[in-house]
């Protein structure tokens, strides 16, 4: 029994029974590919029905409006996602008449879907012989064949790239990726995995040698960016001040407070010190709390918010950006980061208004 054959085998006996997996429709295959980016099945997964059940097909997808795409990602992480979502729904409406692609040349050329997402549509939907290669993948190929490669290389994601191709069973080839990121997440796990009961250990060049731990192998340089927020809150006859982030920046479109950034950690007094603080905050102002900083990390950045309470902030710096007041019962209906989120959580104030 060839390497693909142990797969599928072992798949049909231990796969999970998960929503996307009994369809073939691209739509709802795209919904839960992208929601799984970054993403665990458990987390992801309430998500997945959420969106299934707001938007049903991908004209109701396309007719939402951004801060109704973000209010139902909210918590899921990387917006960047969710607003991609939303530029490919419009777009299949526009150039594919409503009708989600199902094979790889078409689905390449839609926002937020890259060479792995594309092939795992079209295999998954029309058993297109594409072969997928995510994490889970890396992982096991790189065990079972001893490839040291770095996976974060170039070098290294051509060479995965090709031998993933040449192991596909293109007559069954939905099943055989669907087999093969499976045994990656369930029975390869990153750590502590079951080899001793593994059907493929007789084979698995990681497991002869004592290599598991050591594979694959991946290059450390990823630079962590260290910010720090200080944000104003500021509540008025039951209303609270918020502002719309820029497309530019993490959280893209999500609503937080007026606030000063800063790279390195600063006290009160120093944050009260600085340019930006007093050009917004009057002097006739009443700080009444300020909150211990809330830690929140990402991919890239380690952030911190702290949170003061205020009686003013300037008016014209108000008018100037944009900001707005918002009643306190509707600011659960605007998409905020998971960082607002926790403070809000636990803010006494709200939770007495």
């Amino acid at each position: 029994m060839n390497f693909s054959d142990e797969l599928i085998k072992w798949y049909r006996i231990n796969k999970r029974d998960l929503p996307w997996r009994n369809t073939s429709d691209p739509y709802h295959i795209w919904l839960s590919e992208i929601i799984l980016q970054q993403t665990r099945v458990e987390q992801g997964m309430p998500y997945y029905f959420r969106f299934a059940e707001n938007f049903p097909d991908v004209k109701s997808f396309a007719e939402a409006s951004e801060d109704q795409i973000l209010h139902y990602w909210q918590g899921l992480g990387y917006y960047s996602r969710g607003r991609n979502m939303l530029k490919t729904a419009r777009k299949v409406m526009e150039e594919h008449r409503g009708i989600f692609p199902n094979n790889y040349a078409q689905l390449i050329k839609l926002v937020g879907i890259g060479e792995y997402t594309a092939a795992a549509i079209s295999s998954f939907s029309s058993n297109e012989a594409k072969a997928v290669v995510d994490g889970n993948v890396y992982r096991l190929l790189a065990r079972h064949f001893g490839i040291d490669t770095p996976i974060n290389t170039t070098q290294g994601k051509k060479q995965f790239q090709e031998l993933a191709n040449s192991l596909l069973n293109e007559k069954n080839a939905g099943e055989h990726n669907q087999a093969i990121i499976e045994f990656g997440a369930l029975q390869c796990k990153p750590k502590n995995p079951n080899c001793d009961i593994c059907p493929l250990n007789i084979s698995c060049h990681a497991f002869q040698n004592n290599l598991v731990s050591e594979l694959p192998v991946k290059n450390k340089n990823l630079k962590i960016k260290e910010r720090h927020f200080y944000y104003f809150i500021v509540i008025k006859d039951n209303k609270i001040l918020v502002k719309r982030r820029g497309e530019s920046d993490i959280w893209a479109g999500l609503h937080d407070f007026p606030m000063i950034e800063s790279p390195t950690p600063l006290t009160f007094d120093n944050l009260a010190e600085t340019i930006e603080f007093k050009n917004l905050i009057p002097e006739q102002s009443k700080i009444s709390s300020v909150s211990n900083s809330i830690k929140h990390i990402l991919t890239h950045q380690r952030l911190f918010g702290t949170f003061i309470e205020v009686s003013d902030l300037n008016t014209e710096f108000i008018k100037e950006n944009n900001w707005f007041w918002v009643n306190v019962k509707q600011l659960d209906k605007l998409a905020k980061p998971k960082l607002i989120f926790a403070f809000l959580k636990n803010f006494y104030k709200l939770n007495e208004i």
